[in-house]
């Protein structure tokens, strides 16, 4: 270790959630001192970290040191810690009250943010609730000048150069004498904290400064400022770090000047130091908010990364840190990765962050045996109760099955519990709830095959944890597959609590053949504090095209940003030869939102790197592949500042020679039986020892399995190595009736990789479309084309693919190879509109068709009467572009440009439509359609390395047993609401079958019918749309996989539970739509509306008729403009109805989309618009005992002439509210002239605007539920 001055001690401390962990290096010790204790014991001391620093102080000077009495700083050097205070406040909402300082017009910015809704099954739409509680909207207003050239404006405003060097035009600069008694008025309702986030403010901060100086004047303790934040483009990331800063320092400065409090000199001479989400440390004064959210993980990260990398494994590393309620999965391949934003607790913080990515599976997950299935989490069973051994009445959770197991050892584990906390674990009652659910589950077998072995407790137990273990691969296959990285490639760097217990069957499903494990694993986190090092960081915005003289001005710039951080640095004592620096640019393709930050690198002869040649081979490296002939954007600069402090250091330890020391034998459950295991204790083990697999070690408070078939390593620094030999090519799994722990796995396996085939996608592909809104769907299909896992973004495209899949099937029959590749996107061909291509892959195992991958993406251009392909007056399919019913996109490994491309450009062979025009974007057109290839491809390796692992006749059995368990799913459900139904208002049919009948109209009067006969007996349904309209003369007509996908999407809402989306929800369910009608039209009927509107109203007649909720807004708001040189399309959100026990939320995208809106910063600076109003539409939800969500108002000024068309529903017919409550209101379209007048434009329009023309789009709000109180 590192030299202690003036025999002083060092303390490292990480206070968790649970425990607090202190790591002190002591004079004249070699080995620290490690000390656990609980944060929260208010019966016996104030603060955990002072607790501990108190103790072993007393200890190592042999004087008491009283709880009253503040503690002696002469013996300490320094202390480093990281503190999870702000993230509790964060999650538990208990931070400062504060209020938002925000520009005119957008009040509810911060609320809308992106309009998504985090769960797309989630009737309630339940969003994580506002941090501030008041909102100022500041009279103040600046926008960018485009084109100075043309630009013709006002020319009384001033004209100012940017921090960016972008040219801003103040149009209303900031009116202090209005703002004044409003600041006034927040003090007297005793509000003294403010986030402030102006438009642009990025670039332009003094009206931000300014407004700082008027409160701070005022008497205002604490003011976060967006612009001194992050100072980057993208104002709701920026104002949610500002409400996020505002509401966490505040709270964090009270706690650290309460600690410091507790010494005697305030700790004046101490060097104390607080780890930041970065993973790099701060002195107390600029400790703040934002930068301490991820303050404990980080140390983790820093800790495995410090001392495994390098010297115990060349390999790169994931980092698993498995806790109580979750686990933290990060990478690290020599240098620590980063990303700027993040999503914590509801709240997008946009800062330097390690990428750290949290799953909700730790040793609390709740044990459930559901629908035939073995499920674990994600909901906790929390410290407590806690898990049933823990003698406080919970439930059953994966530590109580590592306990069966035999992984967790109660004569190592403290004796903490039961009343008078002095017991041991309690082994007899978890055994007693295991053996309840072993009854429930071993019945429900014998149900479906009763030759069947009843399952013993060990074996159900070990099933529970095999299933945790695969909840978990799943976010560690995804962290380095999206990026480009093989997982079987690295090392599994394991720390925390529960980890050791799991990380050889984690590292074998994985395919690593590696695992390390820091002798220090139970308390990383607080060793890591003591290996990180000062950072100070610097950034400013910087907007220009990649050249020799933007990268000069960059130049210019760095050594700025880098003086003021060596400053900084220098200020706490780092002298110039300790202080490192790196600098970088954020860069980013024309016409992409996909910036990345490039670190500048430098040769071995001294000489710098060209930025753009290292960010083209990042974005090949992430995304696989090259944009040719577009221009690199730089948007940021940023300088990092680092401290070294080189204060812990690994130590080599001396060979050891002989046997290592068994303590005894204990007995232990793998798959195979029970094995007399022998138990170790690390601290009697030495560098060299050696021995085979099983075996326990037990390390602190922390067990390591080493499993059968694994090597333990004791290494050079005393740490565990342990060598992992491959799993068998073949697992042997029962295929005559379904295993219902392998049935929960495969479930993982096979979303797994849709998800994973998602990701390709969104990589490969360079729409805004599919790469940032998000508007695509990957699925898998069995070899008769029915779905078997559906990773969906867009509730639209759920199930909708089979009967694509199963088109294309009967078309080709026989004439599929190997090879081939498909492409359609027509609606009779189980196409949804046109926009929406569909690329399917057979697949072929030894000549036969085994399965199918499929993948859907919306291309925002591919021809027809107007740009953006969405045209709101299209009577005929060919008037809405490209439209492809059967072509091999890909015919035995060729790619068919010519054939393809003839088909986009000429997208009509019928005489009377050659002015049809064709695609206005071929190039996109292509890249997207091979990044769809790659998802298809990426889908087949990973099935086939399903099928090498289990072999093709288990993988396809578990293709049908998937199903077979959705099915049952949705029986379960339509036997409960026909039990809830029949007690209500529903007419009984013969045989107790439940009929309901519903309709709903579309804005021109057609009728959308449905009678639901639901048979109690069979659990079965019945939709029966006889008695909807015709076809109808519009756009709004739907295909028939539109009504079976809104159909899929309501029964899953319905359920409730996270079932596999795939064909066997659609079993139990029969649907009729009468051919002729406009859910079921002609192949020549015009049909882009029906996707994004038809489809919301069927899906509220479908919730209506089973009582579940309100309608929401019934529409999708679909906006595009554009010109011949460029086209934008967004879907606006609303109100989403109330139901029997919430009320609707406001502002969100509802039902059948999900896709993302587009910052109001972004959309200024990309398009020729101002946006001037983007809020919540008060008041528009229906009124109820609950009432409907509201819509939004948004108001869009074009600065120069463009085409813009709206398509949109319910501006006729109002969404209406359930049981007594009153209807939504409804939408309506404005066109507010250069001369004042306010136009209506229907719900269905084309118009031609002229520059400083308004468009005024107000979405419906969602029917309340419930007469008014």
């Amino acid at each position: 270790m590192g030299s202690v001055s003036e025999e002083k001690l060092r303390f490292c401390i990480d206070r968790g959630g649970t425990f607090t962990d202190v790591y002190a290096e002591i004079p004249g010790q070699a080995d620290g001192q490690v000390l656990k204790l609980l944060s929260v014991d208010p019966a016996n001391y104030d603060d955990a970290p002072v607790e501990g620093i108190r103790r072993i102080l007393e200890e190592y000077t042999g004087e008491k040191i009283p709880r009253t009495s503040k503690i002696p700083t002469d013996k300490i050097e320094w202390i480093r810690m990281g503190t999870t205070v702000a993230t509790n406040a964060l999650l538990e909402r208990k931070g400062e009250r504060i209020a938002l300082c925000v520009t005119q017009g957008f009040k509810d910015l911060l609320q809308i943010g992106n309009q998504a809704r985090p769960n797309i099954f989630d009737l309630t739409v339940s969003k994580p609730s506002n941090l501030y509680e008041d909102v100022i909207e500041v009279e103040e207003r600046v926008e960018l000048v485009l084109d100075k050239e043309n630009d013709k404006q006002d020319s009384s405003a001033s004209l100012v150069q940017g921090v960016s060097g972008e040219l801003v035009r103040v149009v209303k600069p900031l009116n202090e004498n209005a703002l004044k008694p409003l600041l006034e008025g927040l003090l007297e309702k005793g509000i003294s904290c403010l986030a402030v986030v102006l438009m642009h403010s990025y670039t332009y901060p003094q009206h931000e400064i300014a407004l700082e100086k008027l409160a701070v004047n005022l008497g205002f303790r604490h003011v976060s400022l967006s612009s001194a934040l992050t100072p980057m483009v993208r104002a709701v990331p920026r104002g949610l770090t500002a409400s996020v800063d505002a509401y966490l320092t505040p709270v964090i400065k009270e706690y650290l000047s309460g600690f410091i409090s507790k010494f005697d000199e305030g700790l004046g001479k101490v060097n104390v130091l607080f780890m930041q989400s970065d993973g790099g440390l701060a002195p107390e004064s600029r400790f703040s908010g934002h930068k301490a959210v991820l303050s404990g993980p980080a140390g983790g990260v820093v800790g495995y990364s410090q001392t495994l990398f390098g010297l115990e494994t060349e390999k790169p590393l994931i980092g698993f840190d498995m806790g109580g309620t979750s686990t933290d999965v990060s990478r690290y391949a020599g240098s620590y990765e980063q990303v700027l934003e993040t999503q914590i607790a509801g709240a997008i913080i946009q800062a330097p962050q390690l990428d750290i990515n949290t799953v909700a599976a730790g040793g609390g997950s709740k044990l459930k045996f559901q629908f035939g299935a073995f499920r674990v989490g994600p909901e906790s069973v929390g410290a407590h109760p806690g898990p049933v051994c823990y003698r406080k009445g919970g439930e059953l959770a994966v530590t109580d099955a590592n306990l069966i197991l035999g992984f967790v050892i109660p004569d190592f584990f403290p004796s903490i519990f039961g009343p008078s906390e002095d017991q041991p674990l309690d082994i007899n009652s978890t055994r007693e709830k295991f053996q309840e659910l072993a009854r429930e589950i071993n019945s429900y077998r014998k149900g479906q095959d009763s030759s069947v072995k009843d399952m013993t407790v060990e074996e159900i137990a070990l099933g529970f944890v095999n299933v945790a273990n695969e909840t978990m691969c799943r976010p560690i296959r995804q962290l380095t597959e999206m990026k480009g990285h093989e997982t079987r490639n690295h090392a599994l760097g394991c720390f925390g609590g529960a980890g050791p217990q799991h990380a050889c069957a984690i590292a074998r499903s994985l395919g690593m053949k590696e695992v390390l494990i820091h002798r220090f694993c139970g308390i990383l986190s607080a060793y890591g504090m003591g290996l990180a090092d000062v950072v100070e960081e610097a950034q400013e915005p910087y907007s220009a095209v990649y050249g020799p003289e933007s990268v000069l001005e960059a130049s210019r710039r760095e050594d700025t940003l880098l003086k003021q951080v060596k400053q900084k640095l220098q200020e706490q004592g780092f002298k110039e030869e300790n202080v490192r620096t790196e600098t970088y640019l954020n860069l980013r393709y024309e016409g992409t939102d996909t910036a990345i930050m490039v670190k500048k690198q430098i040769t071995e002869a001294g000489l710098s790197c060209d930025y753009a040649v290292e960010f083209v081979n990042l974005f090949q490296q992430e995304y696989g592949f090259k944009l040719q002939k577009r221009n690199i954007l730089i948007c940021d600069v940023r300088v990092r500042g680092i401290g070294v402090t080189n204060i812990l250091k690994p130590q080599a330890l001396k060979p050891v020679s002989g046997t290592p020391k068994v303590e005894g034998l204990y007995k232990v459950y793998f798959g195979n039986g029970w094995h007399g295991t022998p138990l170790y204790k690390l601290e009697n083990l030495g560098y060299g020892h050696a021995f085979p697999g099983p075996a326990i070690i037990m390390n602190g408070n922390s067990t390591v399995i080493v499993e059968p078939n694994c090597k333990a390593i004791i290494t050079e620094y005393g740490n565990i190595k342990i060598e992992i030999e491959s799993a068998s090519s073949t697992v042997k799994v029962a295929e005559e009736v379904a295993d219902v722990v392998q049935l929960s796995i495969f479930n993982h396996r096979f979303m797994g990789i849709a998800e994973q085939m998602g990701r390709t996608l969104q990589r490969t592909s360079i729409s805004t479309n599919i790469k940032e809104r998000l508007d695509f769907s990957c699925a898998l299909f069995g070899p008769d084309g029915g779905l078997v896992a559906n990773a969906p973004h867009v509730p639209v495209h759920l199930g909708a693919m089979s009967s694509t899949v199963q088109w294309q099937l009967k078309y080709w029959g026989d004439n599929l190879n190997e090879g081939d590749v498909l492409v359609t996107n027509h609606p009779c061909a189980g196409g949804s509109h046109l926009p929406d291509i569909t690329v399917i892959t057979p697949v072929f195992d030894h000549g036969e068709l085994v399965f199918f991958v499929a993948s859907r993406g919306h291309h925002a251009e591919i021809g027809g009467i107007t740009p953006g392909s969405m045209p709101p007056f299209s009577k005929s399919i060919w008037e809405e572009g490209v439209a492809i019913k059967a072509f091999k996109l890909v015919e035995k490994g060729v790619f068919q440009e010519e054939g393809i491309t003839k088909l986009f450009q000429f997208p009509c062979s019928d005489e009377t439509a050659h002015k049809i025009p064709g695609t206005r974007q071929l190039q996109d057109n292509l890249s997207d359609l091979r990044a769809q290839v790659a998802a298809n491809q990426r889908g087949i390796s990973l099935i086939k390395e399903l099928i090498d692992q289990y072999g093709l006749k288990t993988v396809q059995a578990y293709m049908t047993y998937v199903q077979l368990n959705a099915e049952e799913a949705v029986r379960e459900m339509l036997k409960s609401v026909a039990t809830k139904v029949s007690s209500q208002s529903a007419q009984l049919e013969g045989r107790n079958s439940i009929s309901i009948e519903e309709e709903d109209y579309m804005d021109d009067g057609s009728i959308i019918h449905l009678k639901l006969t639901i048979d109690p007996d069979k659990w079965e349904a019945f939709f029966d749309f006889s008695g909807t309209s015709s076809e109808v003369y519009g756009n709004w007509n739907a295909p028939e996989a539109v009504t079976a996908a809104a159909v899929i999407y309501c029964l899953r809402c319905l359920v409730d539970v996270d079932i596999p989306l795939n064909q066997g929800c659609l079993a139990p369910v029969k649907i009729h739509i009468p051919p002729g009608s406009f859910l079921s039209p002609s192949d020549k009927a015009a049909v882009v509306g029906g996707n994004v509107l038809t489809s919301q109203r069927i899906t509220d007649v479908v919730l209506t008729a089973f009582q579940a909720c309100a309608c929401s807004q019934g529409c999708m708001n679909n906006l595009t403009f554009g010109d011949d040189t460029f086209g934008y399309y967004e879907t606006i959100g609303g109100g989403s109805g109330a139901g029997p026990s919430w009320n609707g939320t406001s502002g969100v995208q509802c039902h059948m989309t999900n896709t993302r809106m587009t910052d109001p910063e972004i959309f200024e600076q990309r398009y020729p618009v101002l946006l001037h109003k983007f809020e919540l539409r008060k008041n528009s939800g229906g009124a109820g005992l609950h009432r409907g969500g509201d819509g939004l108002v948004r108001d869009i000024e074009f600065r120069r002439p463009v085409v813009v068309s709206i398509l949109s529903e319910r501006r006729v017919h109002a969404p209406r509210g359930l049981k007594g409550g009153k209807d939504g209101a409804r939408g309506a379209n404005y066109l507010i002239t250069k001369d004042k007048r306010r136009v209506y434009l229907g719900g269905k329009n084309t118009v031609e605007v002229n520059a400083g023309e308004i468009l005024q789009i107000l979405t419906p709000g969602g029917g309340g539920w419930g007469s008014p109180v």
